[in-house]
């Protein structure tokens, strides 16, 4: 993953430290932030591959994408039904399973309170031993926050690389408290110290789409040349319009891109 010091050193730290508890006390709930094509789904992938031979495929991981699975509000009492029953299926099944809620920012009130209980406390002995699962939240909201920040950093000179998580957290948190007041349910569960971690994404520079390209040529076993990295970032639309510094969709169109290339 390109351009993510912080997510990185968080998802290890976190996920490790998880890992070598004996007991936890409550699941283990992972907020992803930023901007499309930062890097959330891949870093959830790579989350899911470490923990289980067959990554996504595995039985024991769930994915759910609020628009694909939740389409319509109206029928949010049957989804809740649905939703409660698959995780309860899953973590019975699994000792420790991984759910990922992507577009977690659409998700309805309803829904969430569905998931609640499953992320919560527990002191008795007689339920479930679900305090053994992780739960990743990806979600743009904070995006744009974060991008600000980023951007103060390049135009003050300094690197990236000394944003330091607790500058952003506590301006996402921020960001993330006002969201709640405007009804995103997702935001009321940092409320209820539900989130362990705040994990924010950085917005990509140009440097960081070469790299992307690079790799979306070898995993296709495809030649390039430096030339045609060049030419595939400069596809990518970037942002501020006078800066021109992040690329608007970060590397999320750059397989497709390399097709132009093709022999």
């Amino acid at each position: 993953v390109h351009g993510q010091h912080l997510a990185k050193d968080v998802v290890v730290q976190a996920v490790q430290g998880f890992l070598q508890n004996p007991r936890p006390r409550k699941a283990l709930v992972l907020s992803f932030h930023g901007w499309s094509g930062t890097g959330k789904n891949f870093v959830a992938r790579m989350v899911a591959s470490h923990l289980y031979r067959d990554g996504l495929r595995s039985d024991c991981v769930r994915v759910f994408v609020s628009l694909l699975h939740f389409p319509h509000h109206n029928y949010v009492d049957s989804y809740k039904a649905q939703l409660q029953r698959q995780i309860s299926e899953t973590l019975q099944r699994c000792r420790q399973a991984l759910l990922i809620f992507d577009e977690a920012e659409k998700l309805h009130s309803n829904l969430l309170d569905a998931i609640k209980p499953f992320m919560a406390q527990h002191g008795s002995k007689g339920q479930v031993d679900q305090q053994r699962s992780i739960f990743i939240f990806l979600s743009n909201l904070g995006g744009n926050t974060i991008n600000e920040v980023a951007l103060d950093f390049w135009r003050a000179g300094r690197a990236r690389e000394e944003i330091s998580l607790e500058l952003l957290e506590q301006r996402l948190r921020l960001e993330l408290q006002e969201a709640a007041e405007n009804s995103y349910a997702h935001s009321q569960l940092l409320r209820e110290n539900l989130i362990d971690f705040v994990v924010p994404f950085l917005p990509l520079e140009y440097h960081h789409v070469k790299l992307c390209a690079r790799d979306a040529f070898l995993a296709r076993g495809l030649p390039y040349t430096e030339a045609t990295l060049d030419q595939v970032a400069q596809m990518m639309v970037f942002v501020p319009k006078e800066e021109k510094l992040f690329s608007a969709q970060g590397c999320k169109s750059v397989p497709q891109r390399i097709n132009y290339f093709l022999p």
